[in-house]
């Protein structure tokens, strides 16, 4: 697991041209759907795409996510359903997983001994760049590894997600 600290995240977002955030129980957990939101708006005005990919299990809440999301102000057209966003990924510049991890963990197609092997999942990991919001190294809900940690593309940025958002929206004004 590679760390990455919000200025290298912060840089990678004012580089990229195509952006795609997955929220997931974390991000609900500490209601950072506020600053996921202005996130957002500050990259679009920048002339970023910025999409929203969900889940249909997302943070264990079917339908909790997308209600959030509006709640928040983020615009119904931009957030897509895994099997609108999924053949997408290759051609993504960075990913954000803000608190998802049994929806991104590629183990599901990669190894058929795995538990959740068969799960339909984001395929996340065929991004340009992937930056995993989590407070810690634990497993999901399943609690199982996720091998999305240790991908090459992949870093770690720690914290709290209200916390982690806010730091980058300090850096991308």
């Amino acid at each position: 697991m590679v760390p990455a600290e919000a200025d290298y995240v912060a840089d990678a977002l004012k580089e990229a041209d195509s952006i795609v955030i997955v929220p997931g129980y974390g991000m609900a957990v500490a209601q950072a759907q506020q600053s996921v939101s202005e996130l957002t708006k500050r990259l679009r005005a920048k002339g970023k795409e910025v999409r929203f990919a969900i889940h249909p299990v997302a943070g264990r809440l079917p339908g909790h996510m997308n209600v959030l999301l509006a709640e928040a102000k983020v615009p119904y057209d931009i957030v897509l359903e895994m099997d609108e966003i999924n053949d997408d990924f290759p051609n993504t510049d960075v990913v954000i997983i803000i608190g998802a991890n049994d929806i991104v963990n590629p183990a599901a197609q990669e190894d058929p001994n795995s538990p959740i092997a068969g799960m339909p999942v984001l395929e996340v990991w065929k991004a340009k760049q992937v930056f995993i919001s989590k407070r810690g190294q634990g497993t999901g809900y399943s609690g199982i590894e996720n091998p999305l940690f240790y991908k090459e593309n992949s870093r770690m940025y720690y914290g709290d997600a209200k916390g982690s958002i806010d730091k980058l929206l300090q850096l991308v004004d």
